[in-house]
């Protein structure tokens, strides 16, 4: 008996053994969360979109008149201004651009054909004006011949006055008649070199190795040159870009903002400006454009965009590294309060129609509905249902229910 007694002790201990680890391992166990404290701070809403700077008065110089722009970057000893990207400039005293007279134009054949008959046309004409002239010179010596005669038979009484005043009218009017003529081979001349003149092209025209003429194009203001939109050497037309100078240090940031965000923003709003390579600067909005434009994103969606204008607000030994069309993210508050009670994002999940959040209740996830009022990309703000203190679960998942086992995961 005591044997058998024996076993059966040791039996039933063995099944209870077995019992108890099968119950261990059955237990359910608290699912792992991560958990953040809610807490006042401040908290505040942003528009963030990329942006760009700009130097504020930008000079565009343009060809003043129709020619041949010389090259403006060059190596030294070439003809030109030999300006670069970055040279500083001085208000109309450094030529920024040097203009020539174009060489003329080709002539078709017919045009040509029509230009060499005129040409002979012309020769014609002042042949005939030349032997015209010398019929009233001939005129002229014979009519002062006859007012010198006159003249003698005057004095004798020989003739009367009427013959005198005669030849002495014949002689005025043999003097303008030969002045009118000689103008008038002068002017069929000019037509002449009128026409040669036209009859020129880029294969017969005369080379001439220091220009004419030509025109220095000044700086219309001091700075710096920013682009050379015209470098190489070119026939351009009158107010054809030539080069853009600015101030590098009178920067001023644009971004172009979602129309949804523009009428939110007031001037004189702070900004935190980052994403340029540097660390963030401190800016404040000076305008916000009453019209907006129709743009297309980079995934072929139209949207109304509204220009927003940036002035920096810490002083510019923090962003001289910074130049002309840079690119930046803004960040420009919308909302913004001191002292406000904040959730993460990462927390709210929707319960019907409201947010909710789990709060850790000793242990136990609880469901606790909230208000929230502004919200940004990580923390919104509670209006009711939490308090600072409480701790909430960090992107629940579906295994988190209401009343279940959480625990914090280590090592967060």
């Amino acid at each position: 008996m005591p044997a058998n007694w024996t076993k059966r002790i040791i039996g039933a201990a063995a099944l209870a053994a077995i019992a108890s680890g099968l119950a261990w391992f059955a237990w359910p166990r608290p699912v792992l969360v991560d958990l953040a404290t809610v807490a006042k701070g401040p908290i505040e809403v942003t528009a963030d979109d990329d942006g760009k700077t700009r130097v504020r008065h930008v000079y565009t110089v343009s060809a003043p008149i129709a020619g041949k722009v010389l090259r403006i970057s060059h190596p030294l000893g070439e003809q030109g201004p030999s300006l670069h990207v970055g040279d500083e400039v001085a208000a109309n005293q450094t030529v920024v651009a040097l203009m020539q007279p174009t060489l003329p134009g080709f002539i078709d054949v017919r045009s040509r054909d029509q230009l060499q008959a005129e040409v002979l046309a012309a020769d014609a004409a002042i042949q005939q004006q030349e032997a015209e002239v010398q019929r009233i010179e001939a005129a002229l010596d014979f009519s002062r011949t006859e007012f010198q005669r006159a003249q003698t038979l005057l004095r004798t009484q020989s003739t009367s006055a009427q013959a005198f005043d005669k030849a002495k009218f014949d002689v005025a009017n043999n003097e303008a008649a030969l002045a009118s003529a000689k103008a008038q081979v002068d002017l069929r001349r000019a037509v002449r070199t009128s026409l040669a003149a036209r009859l020129m092209d880029p294969a017969n025209a005369a080379p001439s190795a220091e220009p004419t003429c030509c025109v220095r194009v000044l700086a219309p203001a001091s700075g710096r040159v920013l682009k050379i939109i015209q470098d190489s050497e070119a026939t351009v037309l009158p107010g054809t870009s030539l080069v853009d100078i600015g101030n590098p240090l009178d920067l001023e940031v644009v971004a172009d903002l979602l129309s949804t965000d523009a009428v939110q923003i007031k001037v004189g709003a702070p900004v935190r400006i980052d994403g340029w390579g540097g660390q963030p600067i401190k800016g404040k909005v000076v305008r916000v454009d009453p019209a907006g434009f129709l743009k297309v994103s980079a995934l072929g969606i139209e949207e109304q965009r509204v220009r927003v204008t940036i002035d920096f607000a810490d002083p510019p030994e923090t962003w001289t590294a910074l130049g002309h069309d840079y690119r930046v993210v803004v960040h420009v508050t919308t909302w913004g309060a001191p002292d406000g009670l904040a959730v993460p994002v990462s927390a709210l999940f929707r319960n019907g129609d409201q947010w909710a959040v789990f709060a850790d209740d000793n242990g136990r996830a609880k469901t606790v509905p909230v208000q929230i009022g502004h919200r940004n990309n990580r923390l919104a703000e509670v209006l009711s249902g939490l308090a600072a203190g409480d701790r909430v679960v960090l992107h629940p998942s579906d295994r988190v229910a209401d009343g279940g086992r959480i625990a914090h995961r280590e090592g967060h």
